[in-house]
């Protein structure tokens, strides 16, 4: 009698396995840092401006930061697929610890808002290095909870900055809130050589040039086009989009996927999808407490709150494409996702009508926030799935840079179609019923593009 042959039983691979417990660890506290900065920052900038001035600039101590957030996300997520990601990682760090240290002790808002510009090329390095370390790190069928682990990582930062912040500058002033953030920064570098040194370095027949001129093309061509949206004078406006979008257009095609902006299947639709996703989400997003506040007469706390019922709802949403992305796969989630975010922001312009009780807005808040956390990650997935091995970091630099893209044109339009209702004497809630209306419009375009994720069955 012979004996049985043996089985190949592989024991399945888990989130938090020895070998790969301190990279998530290591990456979990990368995004915590850089989340919590961008809520502390948020919530000390009126009192900054009532230390320094120069309202003019408010806005640009945002813009700043997203345009070197751009800078940072291209030229992070390159230098990963020719170094090891710990070198680029920790020059971004450095650059954002630099640019704490410049917005803390800046003499003027002007100098504020090259230290925001500095934050954000650091923080722009974080999230292209994560997702590299993601894509080499952990096997694809643990990618879907790694990303929902990152979106769980919000989660704190969200709740608690805000108030930790407005405590530090009530007590010790506003400066301490960028001070602060040092020796925490100081701290997750230490945490991140130690996690990252095991993540490799592609094959040199991978590497290409870093596309440093498109970056600055890129960043360049936004700000002009921002500055547009803002400007008063309409000849000055027209002038500055199109210069901007002269200079956006041909870098845009340059650092992402060909066939990105016709959603070509697969890769190319993953990264278009996400721009879409964020411009319906945040241009809206940015409105709702101007919306309670000025519409509805309730307090900024209250309007907080409804803000945080979608963080935790995006949180779910993300844990419940992780649980489902492999059953359903990512057309499906991203097409609940997207008529989930649709009626959501349908619902915001439902709730300024009169008679809608206040606890509506909790309801679309907590829609739209499940819309978009169930389909923000499934993009990030099929990114890794589609990039080719040692093309990690470009693949991914160019869907978190349509990421911000989608942040900052949404804001600046949504706040163009404001500032338009204001000069014509339009009701405010007439004026965000088109604002929010528009946003769910756009949300459409996520259902209309979800079935160019998956590439059609051969044979």
């Amino acid at each position: 009698m012979t004996a049985p042959e043996p089985t190949d039983e592989r024991v399945p691979a888990r989130l938090w396995d020895p070998e790969r417990r301190l990279l998530l660890v290591g990456i979990v506290c990368l995004i915590t840092v850089v989340a919590t900065e961008a809520m502390a920052v948020s919530t000390v900038m009126p009192l900054v401006e009532d230390d320094l001035g120069d309202i003019f600039l408010y806005g640009w101590a945002f813009s700043a930061f997203y345009l070197g957030d751009l800078v940072g996300i291209v030229l992070g997520g390159r230098a990963a697929d020719r170094v090891a990601p710990v070198v680029p990682l920790l020059i971004g760090l450095a650059t954002f610890t630099a640019g704490l240290l410049v917005g803390g002790l800046a003499p003027s808002m002007a100098v504020l808002v090259l230290g925001r510009a500095l934050q954000g090329l650091g923080a722009g390095v974080v999230p292209a290095v994560a997702y590299v370390c993601v894509g080499r790190g952990f096997p694809a069928e643990l990618r879907p909870r790694v990303f929902a682990v990152m979106s769980t990582s919000w989660i704190v930062p969200s709740l608690l900055s805000p108030l930790l912040a407005s405590a530090v500058a009530t007590a010790f002033g506003w400066r301490w809130v960028f001070l602060g953030l040092v020796p925490i920064t100081g701290a997750v570098v230490l945490l991140a050589v130690r996690a990252l040194r095991g993540v490799g370095t592609p094959a040199p027949d991978h590497h290409e040039a870093t596309p440093v001129g498109m970056a600055l093309r890129l960043a360049g061509g936004t700000g002009l086009v921002l500055g547009g949206l803002t400007a008063e004078v309409p000849w000055l406006a027209v002038l500055l989009v199109l210069a901007g979008g002269v200079l956006v257009v041909p870098a845009f095609r340059a650092l992402t996927p060909a066939g990105t902006l016709r959603a070509a299947r697969g890769l190319p639709a993953a990264v278009l999808i996400r721009g879409v996703l964020t411009v319906a989400f945040f241009s809206a997003d940015a409105f709702i407490s101007l919306a309670l506040t000025s519409v509805k007469g309730t307090t900024t706390l209250f309007a907080g709150m409804v803000l945080a019922a979608s963080s935790l709802t995006w949180t779910v949403g993300s844990w419940v494409q992780a649980r489902y992305i492999g059953p359903w796969g990512a057309s499906a989630l991203e097409r609940l996702g997207g008529l989930a975010l649709v009626t959501g922001l349908a619902g915001f312009a439902l709730c300024l009508l009169p008679g809608v009780p206040l606890w509506c807005w909790f309801l679309a808040s907590c829609v739209a926030g499940f819309g978009i956390g169930t389909a923000y990650s499934p993009l990030s997935v099929v990114t890794l799935a589609e990039a080719r091995p040692g093309r990690e970091g470009a693949a991914t630099s160019a869907l978190q840079m349509t990421d911000v893209l989608g942040v900052a044109v949404g804001t600046g339009v949504a706040g163009v179609v404001v500032a338009v209702g204001d000069r014509i004497d339009a009701a405010r809630s007439a004026t965000l019923t088109v604002l929010f209306l528009g946003s769910a419009a756009v949300g459409l375009g996520v259902v209309a593009l979800s079935g160019r994720l998956e590439r059609p069955h051969s044979g």
